[in-house]
């Protein structure tokens, strides 16, 4: 996933505002880590590159 990303992403349980935390990063590219929304606290993990967005009760 590419930080740019973090500009035009929002929660999708209420809209709000985001924060990303790297765990791992590798040529430019965050591979895992977890972003969060500052207003309802819901995470949403990164795993290999790749952000999950859904609702909690649709992850799989």
């Amino acid at each position: 996933m590419q930080q740019q990303l973090m500009e035009i992403l929002v929660c999708p349980m209420c809209k709000g505002d985001l924060e990303l935390k790297v765990e791992k990063e590798e040529g430019g590219e965050i591979v895992t880590g977890t972003i969060v929304c500052k207003e309802c606290r819901e995470r949403y993990p990164i795993e290999d590159g790749i952000p999950n967005m859904l609702p909690p009760d649709q992850r799989g």
